[in-house]
């Protein structure tokens, strides 16, 4: 990769880099009503439609109520059935009142047999009622900037007043995957409890590569609903279709499509020169700007990077070396995609009292 400086004009100073990435000759494509598929360090989109259509979301509901009681709960407590839970409408683990199993036994009936009342069992232990715990996911909603989702349930069941969007579903996602327990057991491809042996939903976690989660959905209502997530060389992608009659070949392709044509490109190295500022009334003319972290960005071959100085095209001396000099914004295209924080690379101080008057002219 090649780096070309070019002067500040005005407010904005810009750096253009040139790179290339391994090309790819197709495109995804998808049956379902709505989708994404997001890389899920950088957050950036890689493919959506009508990813912001909110819908019934149905068992995919259990991501929600699974972060929750990874986030609240011990997975070693143990917990009572009450009666409240058992023949609950929909999919099944099967419980019966009065036995008693562990959080984590009830967190695998959750994900990987979609048990409606293990999000019931769950439910209770965490938050009191039914009702409490669904405030609990609201509030963890909320807190995570879900803008479009909103829960009446712990387990999916259809209700107008219960939605999300493909979009919503894969940031939760995202940050869901970073809790170890939840990731551990949306990855299990099958267990035993008890008596039970509980195989996951997921057919994904056999049929794709690096494949490690996350939840199927369905109800006649809502269609089908898949939230899949693959990991390959250390990166993790999130896939999101909802109402897809052809959610396997379509997460397949869409994973596929991600990982050949988006490649992690290292933009800018902690501690490189990323420009220069003028310095008024100084010893000096300018002082340089470097990079105070290392950014990271999937990018498919063609795209233009840019970086854009966030202060002023000049600033008055004294500026002291290592001191923050303010922000770096990054973007793809012209798309604002993050931001870098610089320091000043030298010190310099302010000119002597002579230069001073020959640079304002007395």
């Amino acid at each position: 990769m090649r780096w070309f400086l070019f002067r500040a004009v005005g407010w904005v100073l810009c750096l253009v880099l040139v790179m290339s990435v391994i090309p790819v000759s197709y495109g995804a494509q998808s049956s379902a009503k709505s989708c994404v598929l997001i890389d899920a360090d950088s957050g950036r989109v890689l493919y959506e439609k009508n990813a912001d259509d909110r819908s019934l979301i149905a068992s995919t509901t259990k991501i929600m109520t699974a972060l929750v009681v990874c986030r609240q709960c011990n997975v070693l407590d143990r917990v009572e059935i009450m009666p409240e839970a058992v023949g609950i409408e929909g999919s099944s683990m099967y419980l019966r009142a009065g036995e008693v199993l562990t959080v984590q036994d009830l967190l695998y009936g959750l994900m990987l047999c979609s048990g409606n009342d293990a999000a019931v069992a769950l439910a209770i232990y965490c938050g009191g009622t039914v009702e409490g715990f669904v405030q609990l996911m609201n509030d963890e909603a909320h807190r995570l900037g879900l803008l479009n989702t909103h829960f009446e349930n712990p387990n999916g069941l259809d209700n107008e007043h219960h939605y999300s969007t493909a979009r919503d579903l894969a940031k939760l996602t995202a940050f869901a995957m970073k809790n170890p327990v939840f990731c551990k057991t949306v990855s299990t491809k099958s267990v035993r409890v008890g008596e039970r042996q509980l195989t996951n939903h997921n057919k994904l976690l056999w049929r794709y590569e690096g494949a490690d989660g996350v939840k199927t959905g369905y109800t006649k209502a809502a269609g089908r609903i898949l939230v899949s997530t693959a990991k390959r060389e250390g990166r993790r992608l999130i896939a999101v279709t909802i109402n897809d009659p052809d959610d396997w070949r379509d997460h397949a392709n869409l994973l596929d499509m991600g990982f050949s044509r988006y490649k992690p490109q290292v933009l800018v190295h902690s501690g490189a020169t990323v420009g220069s500022v003028e310095i008024l009334s100084g010893s000096a003319d300018r002082a340089g700007l470097l990079a105070g972290e290392t950014f990271r960005f999937p990018l498919a071959e063609g795209e233009k990077v840019t970086l854009s100085y966030s202060g002023s095209g000049f600033v008055f001396a004294p500026v002291k070396q290592g001191e923050c000099a303010g922000f770096v914004h990054v973007f793809v295209d012209g798309v604002a995609v993050g931001r870098i924080p610089v320091c000043w690379s030298e010190t310099v101080d302010e000119a002597s009292m002579p230069e001073k008057k020959r640079f304002f002219g007395r």
